[in-house]
């Protein structure tokens, strides 16, 4: 049997909230798979799980992004139903790391890739993006990188 992917278990939670008449997490779910089905049709291809992570990633921080600005407009109806879909989306995403286990992994990420300095940054970040998806924000990734990197060129 094969193992179920992330889009399939987002499908069955889609008929779960169909079932239970959830209308707020039927739509916030209809929205992330119409989401996934947007970028496989720009993209002309079909999403991994790797992709759908990334993909929710983005969404949630869309949502903070929006959460701060409807708290800063006073629009506290908006706040609590971004919270609600942030959270919802969030479930989704493997868990985050700590920042120690951010900074350890880079370590070992720049140290892998035989990084120098900053002008490798570039080149670090693009394996930093792959490995950290979903599991840590990137910019807590390229603080830790950029740190990481000023060791590695310091004499």
């Amino acid at each position: 049997m094969p193992t179920r992917t992330l889009k399939d278990r987002i499908q069955d939670d889609i008929k779960d909230a169909m079932r239970e008449r959830a209308a707020d997490r039927l739509l916030a779910l209809r929205g992330l798979m119409a989401a996934i089905k947007q970028r496989e049709v720009d993209d002309r291809t079909t999403l991994d799980d790797a992709g759908v992570v990334a993909l929710i990633d983005k969404l949630v921080k869309q949502r903070r992004d929006s959460i701060a600005a409807f708290r800063q407009g006073g629009r506290d109806d908006l706040v609590a139903k971004e919270e609600a879909e942030a959270a919802l989306l969030q479930a989704y995403l493997p868990e985050r790391l700590s920042t120690d286990a951010v900074a350890a992994e880079v370590a070992m990420l720049v140290s892998e890739l035989g990084a120098t300095g900053a002008a490798d940054m570039g080149r670090v970040m693009a394996a930093a993006k792959a490995r950290f998806a979903g599991r840590a924000e990137m910019g807590a990734v390229s603080a830790a990188v950029k740190a990481a990197l000023a060791r590695s060129a310091a004499p």
